[in-house]
């Protein structure tokens, strides 16, 4: 039985990714040349969100903030994962970045709580949001890990050959992936 509750999150409610554990040993990444993935052995460890006013990195807590804030702002929606009162998963799903096509946008799962089902019960969400508000095909632009893609893939994403230069722009370096709603 999942004992984790799921729920819309407001804008001040974005506050919480310092809940997030984001850290992560990370064993190899793809490489992505068009609709083709390429393994390369790579370890590194994802260190926990950089806190404090002064670090402007993508991997700074106010960035993730910000770029979460950014996406509600522009009509999307988040999801919480909450055991009890921690926020544990967050998803976020923005509709209509193009005509029919919504952008999984954001979705963090704790360390301590992946393989949970967790992930995919957030992303069933943001699916189910696109869904009715018309859209027919999901984005995402992967962290090139080899979970976060092997994660994605298992809900039947594949990757793209042509990505939406906007999201290409952003993240060349993520996998840029898409499926059928």
């Amino acid at each position: 039985m999942d004992q984790f509750i799921y729920r819309t999150l407001s804008l001040a409610e974005l506050s919480h990714p310092d809940e997030i554990d984001r850290t992560e040993y990370i064993d190899g990444i793809y490489l992505q040349r068009g609709a083709e993935l390429e393994e390369s052995a790579q370890t590194f460890d994802v260190p926990p969100w950089f806190i404090g006013d002064d670090n402007d990195s993508d991997h700074a807590l106010r960035y993730q903030r910000a770029f979460c804030e950014r996406h509600l702002v522009a009509g999307g929606q988040a999801i919480g994962a909450f055991d009890g009162e921690r926020l544990v998963g967050i998803g976020v799903v923005t509709p209509h970045v193009r005509p029919g096509i919504a952008q999984l946008a954001y979705l963090h799962v704790s360390n301590g709580y992946r393989g949970r089902g967790v992930g995919r019960r957030l992303a069933d969400e943001m699916d189910r949001l696109a869904r009715a508000v018309g859209d027919t095909e999901m984005v995402v632009s992967a962290t090139p890990s080899l979970n976060t893609v092997r994660f994605y893939m298992s809900l039947g994403f594949a990757p793209t050959a042509e990505p939406l230069p906007e999201l290409y722009e952003l993240e060349p370096e993520d996998i840029h992936l898409h499926r059928r709603l």
